[in-house]
């Protein structure tokens, strides 16, 4: 519980990279996520250069973070993959979320920004990345050892909570 209730969302890094092993820490805990019938649809691109880095920039509107952010990781929905068409975008979520709470776990930084359904952003990372049509950017993942420190939010609201029925 302390690793999902803790997850904040960081938007200011050190310039420390980020070692191989815990990026494949994170993608193991991206791809242990369910998915609609075991398909696990997706496909993930690791993001290291500054250049390219700061040409996301240029389409996404909040990514700013990605000035400081060593890395980031494109979560994508393989539609070629799909066993039950559309349920890729909760797969490529679950994905995520596994992926922000691995972060958290091993000590680092980590802020979910969304990309699909916008197409401006979908367009923007296709094209970056030479994305091939089937393959749909879902989320991005900025990734890096924090520069701030958030105390855990208190979001548990039992109004939101119905038992049986509304």
């Amino acid at each position: 519980m302390e690793f999902i209730t803790t997850r904040r969302s960081i938007r200011r890094y050190t310039a420390e990279p980020i070692s191989s092993d815990d990026i494949k820490d994170l993608l193991v805990a991206a791809m242990s996520a369910p998915s609609a019938q075991n398909e696990q649809p997706w496909q993930f691109v690791v993001i290291e250069g500054r250049e390219t880095l700061a040409a996301i920039m240029n389409f996404h509107p909040y990514a700013k973070m990605l000035q400081e952010a060593p890395a980031a990781i494109l979560v994508c929905g393989d539609t070629s993959l799909e066993k039950s068409p559309g349920y890729w975008v909760q797969d490529c979520s679950a994905a995520t979320e596994n992926l922000l709470l691995a972060a958290n776990s091993k000590g680092l930084g980590a802020v979910w920004m969304g990309v699909y359904p916008r197409q401006e952003r979908v367009d923007g990372m296709r094209l970056l990345f030479g994305l091939p049509d089937h393959v749909i950017p879902l989320s991005l993942v900025a990734v890096g050892h924090p520069a701030e420190q958030k105390d855990p939010a208190q979001r548990f609201d039992p109004n939101r909570i119905h038992w049986n029925r509304w």
